[in-house]
């Protein structure tokens, strides 16, 4: 039996693409459940759109529940058992209070993100949708924009190496939130490369899955799912 590395082990680059390969595998096994739990979920956040304010940050906090229920329906498969629809909920009983948590957490982090991005951009914004400003300031205001972005796209990086396997983590080995967090980014930060190519590969099948109207999204969507568990499993087994 593998043994589980509590630190995580660095793997080959090209394991990058491995993940991907072995998360189609795990999909091709039951496509039609797969794609059942998608619609689902997204019915979900869908209905929690709806509600105002909270069923955003609902649909946040909620992120790791279900994605928990979905790696514990790999696991399943992976010992000869079947993905059930229930799966998608099991979160809700499998470590439920500390899967909020990671959840609250991850909120938290975009909270501060989105508050330092529009701390940059200051009044900036005013300039650019204010019709009588001069050239000149709105050249100023869209490079504050523009800078306001890449310091949240390189903010919001470390936060998805910690959010990556929390769940996981979680469910599978009772870590506690803040445990699995810095537990996930050190694995990741090991793992820099092969999480590059992992996703520039992700990167250019997101694009292929959004041209037919998104619905490439019905298959690339649990193969992502199913990617995250085989990535969990050869980073943390030996």
């Amino acid at each position: 039996m593998a043994e589980f590395v509590s630190a995580g082990r660095t793997v080959p680059a090209e394991n990058g693409w491995k993940w991907i390969a072995q998360g189609w595998e795990i999909f091709k096994r039951k496509p039609g459940i797969w794609i059942a739990l998608l619609v689902i979920y997204l019915v979900i956040v869908l209905v929690l759109a709806f509600i105002p304010v909270l069923g955003s940050l609902a649909n946040m906090a909620l992120g790791p529940v279900f994605t928990a229920g979905l790696v514990l329906g790999c696991r399943a498969l992976e010992e000869g058992g079947e993905l059930k629809i229930e799966h998608l909920f099991a979160g809700f009983r499998e470590r439920f209070g500390t899967l909020v948590s990671v959840g609250l957490l991850y909120l938290a982090a975009n909270l501060v993100i989105a508050l330092v991005a529009g701390l940059t951009m200051g009044s900036s914004i005013v300039g650019l949708m204010r019709g009588d400003a001069d050239p000149g300031q709105l050249l100023g205001a869209a490079m504050s924009v523009l800078l306001a972005v890449l310091i949240a796209l390189a903010l919001m990086i470390p936060v998805l190496m910690a959010i990556w396997f929390a769940p996981p983590l979680v469910v599978f080995h009772q870590l506690g939130a803040i445990e699995a967090l810095k537990a996930s980014f050190n694995a990741c930060l090991k793992n820099i490369v092969p999480f590059l190519i992992y996703g520039l590969i992700l990167f250019g099948l997101a694009i292929v899955a959004s041209i037919p109207f998104g619905l490439g999204w019905l298959v690339l969507g649990p193969v992502l799912v199913a990617s995250l568990y085989t990535a969990y499993r050869d980073i943390y087994f030996s």
